[in-house]
């Protein structure tokens, strides 16, 4: 027993070193993973994706600067990689999870995503990028707290709580990607689920017995941050809490000027966070509901998702109708209104302790204008592929940024078009070429019937106007230069355009595509390559020390690269895995 003790003893001095040389940032560690489980959400058995054996899975939960240290074992019988939507990756898109940047991890192996949440705070969440895998799970959220030294714009909530909402199918991820690949639209969902579980029977008819319902337990007089994304497929919902005022206060990483909502239109990518007061008497639960926007109710009642509020001192169960949605199935006014009415709050500080507001957005020149438009599913060579201007994505075989790092030719082109294309459509790896340290004006124009979502990766970009019609130059006359929000995913209307400005200050390669999962696997995306042409380690991380290789690179590849899951950050953080490994096996043995 004396070697050991003596060990244990040379050893703690040694962990403490290293962890407390990284005490300025933190690091968070967590262990993911992902396999299939059984589960019955509407009712019907089906086989859905776990984190941990969960479904959905555990929140991250962090600070602002922390060092998030995820380690991934795929257990599905396909590859995987993990995205954290919304997580800039500031200089480091060799962590985003995507396949412009990552290859895949494949099945049985694991691999080790290292990323800083530099700079951000607010409501993000996970989720598996490839092979439509979202559709039956994988995901949970992200909170980044702020730092204690920096003030919240509003009194500390007695409570933070994660809803997941979004559209479900009892099909999984493998029957609705062959549903798209013979050519066929999913058709209606089979319901809503709020934290991956069915609607409570609040109607005998609509709702059968035997589903497990979300309950939701809060103390009366409390004020609670929740915090709700929508992780669906391709359905906006409208969400809302019976009998209770929902005052927004932060959307993707941005304080918003705080204004009280009865329900809110969250579409498909989208977080927001509530501060929700329990001000209600106890007599009865209360219904906290999700339901399809810009459908027919009569054919999509069924489709409705319904958890419970519990107060502590309930006296009863939630009975009666749902909460009414807004009633403007045919006109989507009201909800662009209310999408406008969300604005930043330039007074608070965000993740630093200075006026989010203080970067004039509006007085920049713009350097660089891309009008994105996008249209129902065409045919390319026999097949149904999504477009943006024109051209339906193809990713290569190589990763972009991993072509770039090895100066491989003929992977990708750097000419996506400024403007819709007036050919036919095509099939084609074409990238945007972003300035760096540039101000792009991204048009996103929605020429399909359909709601569209679109998400940029690596940025927080501005929301400047949205409109029905045509976008044209004098639309700009319209455009909010003060306070629009900054945030990663937006909605653009059936028949209108949403612009966005965004400041290209982050060096790599980032996916912008439609969060509709549908239109996203069938090609509506491209890539926005930022390239500092002085190639300085002060604006991008070099590439991870366990970068796993595929395509042109497969042959430098070797299993146990995978194996042994290195840290990206090489020596200090190995020798922590190592002396943290050995410290928990002499900790067992002293007991």
């Amino acid at each position: 027993m004396a070697p050991i003790r003596n060990l244990f003893i040379f050893l703690l001095p040694i962990c403490l070193f290293v962890t407390l040389s990284s005490a300025a940032d933190p690091f968070a560690f967590f262990n993911f993973e992902v396999s299939y489980i059984t589960a019955s959400p509407l009712g019907v058995p089906q086989q859905v994706i776990a984190i941990n054996g969960k479904f959905p899975g555990p929140p991250i939960n962090v600070t602002t600067n922390n060092n998030v240290v995820i380690n991934v074992r795929n257990k599905l019988d396909e590859s995987l990689l993990m995205h954290w939507s919304g997580v800039q990756q500031r200089r480091s898109s060799w962590q985003d999870g995507v396949l412009g940047t990552n290859c895949p991890i494949p099945p049985k192996w694991n691999w080790t995503y290292q990323f800083q949440v530099k700079d951000q705070i607010g409501s993000f969440f996970y989720f598996p990028s490839l092979h439509f895998q979202r559709a039956s799970g994988g995901f949970g959220g992200i909170i980044i707290n702020n730092r204690p030294i920096i003030p919240i714009p509003f009194a500390t909530p007695d409570g933070d709580i994660v809803i997941l909402i979004g559209d479900w199918y009892t099909r999984n991820h493998t029957a609705l990607r062959k549903t798209l690949d013979d050519g066929k639209d999913l058709g209606m969902p089979h319901g809503v689920l709020i934290n991956g579980k069915g609607p409570y029977r609040y109607n005998d008819t609509l709702v059968p017995d035997g589903i497990e319902h979300e309950t939701i337990e809060v103390h009366p007089g409390k004020t609670y941050r929740i915090r709700v994304h929508n992780v669906g497929i391709s359905t906006s919902l409208n969400f809302r809490i019976q009998n209770h005022n929902l005052l927004l206060a932060e959307t993707e990483g941005s304080y918003t000027v705080q204004q009280n909502y009865t329900s809110l239109d969250i579409h498909v990518g989208q977080s927001y966070s509530f501060l929700v007061t329990m001000d209600q008497n106890a007599s009865t639960d209360y219904y906290i509901v999700a339901s399809a926007r810009f459908v027919n109710e009569s054919l999509w009642k069924r489709v409705t998702g319904v958890a419970i509020l519990h107060y502590s001192n309930s006296k009863g169960k939630a009975a009666g109708p749902l909460p009414e949605a807004p009633n403007d199935e045919f006109d989507k006014t009201f909800s662009m209104n209310q999408a406008r009415s969300i604005r930043w709050n330039v007074s608070a500080s965000g993740a630093r302790p200075n006026p989010q507001g203080s970067f004039r957005y509006g007085s920049i020149n713009v350097t660089d204008v891309y009008v994105l438009q996008n249209k129902p599913p065409v045919s390319i060579s026999g097949k149904q592929r999504t477009t943006l201007n024109g051209i339906s994505f193809v990713n290569p075989s190589t990763p972009i940024r991993l072509a770039d790092q090895f100066k491989l030719k003929g992977v990708y082109k750097l000419d996506f078009p400024t403007r819709p294309l007036t050919g036919p459509p095509k099939t084609e790896t074409s990238v945007i070429n972003g300035t760096y340290r540039g101000f792009m004006e991204i048009v996103l124009q929605n020429n399909d019937t359909k709601m569209q979502s679109y998400h940029m990766n690596g940025y927080a970009f501005f929301v400047v106007g949205m409109d029905y019609g045509e976008w044209t130059e004098n639309s700009r006359g319209t455009y909010n230069k003060w306070d629009g929000i900054a945030r990663s995913t937006i909605q653009v209307y059936p028949g209108a355009w949403t612009t966005i400005l965004i400041s290209l200050d982050n060096v790599g390669v980032w996916n912008i595509r439609t969060e509709n999962l549908d239109s996203w696997y069938l090609g509506q995306e491209t890539y926005v390559r930022v390239v500092n042409p002085e190639a300085t380690n002060k604006t991008e991380l070099p590439m991870p020390d366990n970068a796993l290789f595929c395509g042109q690179l497969s042959k430098l590849q070797k299993p146990q690269d995978i194996s042994s899951a290195t840290p990206i950050m090489g020596g200090k953080l190995t020798m922590l895995f190592t002396l943290l490994t050995i410290f928990s096996t002499v900790i067992s043995t002293l007991r």
